[in-house]
């Protein structure tokens, strides 16, 4: 593990998949308090697979796991959430038959994102606080993912790929929403987002995966400068349709 005690996440050597299938194979990073990091890469490279392995969701053949100097390697999914570690899944997994402020209330955990700075964040949310999960369109749906995750409270949010099939005015509500929590409050977060322009300006760090490996780690503005690699690296990504 790494000695450098400001490193609040640090992935060491993973290997993980699903089943028998391996994904993953030497991962190796660490994030500091405060820093935003961007994940990219092609579609089925193993991003979504990376983040269900720090939310302990997948089977892991080697490597560990710190999160703020403790080992949370083999803590489940709920016992990492209480640790400090939140998540917007691709599902969003917000409880559909609950009305907006049961879902937050019903995780929330004390500190300083409340539900009324929730509610701040998103005013969309606030004037629907009353209306069950069902009853909010698809960016709404979103948007109180996100809110879900900052009730509890956590050290570090995986955010995966929380722009994805939303119409462009929720886009630019969500990003700015993102860009509060991230540069302004320095919450540390992951970002998994295929239009990597719109990401790398938030986030201090770039990882590139490519077949399950990083192939590329640096700072996000020299990534965002260079073009050519950019589209290299992404491939097809940002295309109509690609997930």
């Amino acid at each position: 593990m790494s000695d450098n005690m400001s490193d609040l996440l640090q992935i060491d050597n993973i290997a993980a998949g699903y089943g028998e299938a391996q994904v993953l194979q030497n991962i190796s990073f660490s994030l500091k308090e405060g820093e935003a990091l961007a994940l990219l890469g092609r579609n089925g490279t193993g991003k979504t697979t990376l983040i269900n392995t720090i939310i302990g969701l997948t089977r892991r053949r080697s490597g560990t796991i710190h999160l703020a100097g403790a080992d949370v390697t083999k803590l489940r999914p709920d016992q990492r959430a209480m640790a400090g570690i939140g998540w917007v899944p691709q599902e969003r997994n917000i409880f559909r038959s609950l009305t907006v402020e049961e879902n937050i209330t019903a995780v929330a955990i004390k500190g300083p994102w409340s539900s009324a700075r929730i509610y701040q964040l998103f005013p969309r949310l606030a004037e629907r606080k009353r209306n069950l999960g069902t009853q909010l369109s698809g960016g709404e749906q979103q948007m109180l993912a996100v809110g879900r995750a900052l009730a509890l409270n956590p050290r570090v949010l995986l955010l995966d790929e929380p722009l994805e099939g939303l119409a462009p005015i929720i886009v630019d509500e969500l990003l700015a929403a993102i860009r509060r929590i991230v540069v302004e409050e320095r919450m540390a977060a992951i970002i998994v987002e295929q239009s990597a322009r719109k990401i790398l300006p938030l986030t201090e760090r770039a990882i590139i995966l490519d077949r399950g490996t990083i192939v590329h780690q640096g700072p996000s503005a020299e990534l965002a400068e260079d073009t050519v690699r950019l589209a290299n690296i992404m491939g097809i990504a940002g295309t109509p349709g690609a997930h």
